[in-house]
């Protein structure tokens, strides 16, 4: 699957204006041992755009955009800390803005150590079946995307989408994705290896 593309041309500029803040700031082209523990030939750090003032708001502007075509019943945004926490911060924002509100919700990689226990943030704002989107900053093998898919159902979310940054195109990882929800993504390895 292609990434995604914008008809309007407000969204299409901001995508590329996205696009060129990651090539800047995110991407390496160098050898690599990813967290995967696969190698690689190029690295991307999406972390330095989305907590980026300029690059935030373009993410939310752009997630929420497509959230509202691939999956408009959905109600909350989420994913495992720390790479989806400021793109669901930034979503949540931007859909309050828009006039279509969706929390955000954060996984966390462990029970929460004192207290509750919990594996979520944010649930005093969700409820039992719950449309949400799984967010992603890089899909690799999908591991990370699939364990917040897990957690989240487990908290009795009901997982309609995943929506990623980067799909780094590596054999597999779409396909582990996929087998638990549709994963849409707004760029692919193409974008930044032609």
């Amino acid at each position: 699957m292609t990434p995604w593309r914008f008809d309007d041309p407000v969204l299409a500029h901001q995508r590329a204006r996205l696009l060129a803040l990651l090539s800047e700031h995110a991407f390496s082209a160098r050898e690599v041992v990813l967290s995967s523990g696969k190698r690689s030939n190029f690295y991307i750090d999406c972390k330095q755009v989305s907590l980026h003032a300029e690059g935030g708001f373009l993410i939310g502007q752009l997630m929420r955009a497509v959230i509202d075509r691939v999956a408009p019943e959905a109600e909350a945004v989420g994913g495992l800390t720390m790479g989806a926490d400021p793109l669901a911060t930034a979503v949540s924002v931007a859909s309050f803005v828009a006039g279509r509100p969706l929390h955000a919700f954060l996984v966390r990689k462990e029970a929460k150590g004192h207290g509750t226990g919990a594996w979520l943030e944010g649930t005093g704002n969700l409820r039992p079946d719950m449309p949400v989107v799984v967010l992603e900053d890089v899909v690799t093998t999908g591991g990370s995307t699939i364990r917040a898919i897990h957690r989240a159902r487990a908290g009795g979310l009901r997982v309609i989408h995943v929506l990623a940054l980067v799909d780094r195109e590596e054999e597999g990882g779409r396909e582990a994705v996929e087998a638990q929800a549709p994963l849409t993504a707004l760029y692919g390895r193409r974008d930044f290896m032609p």
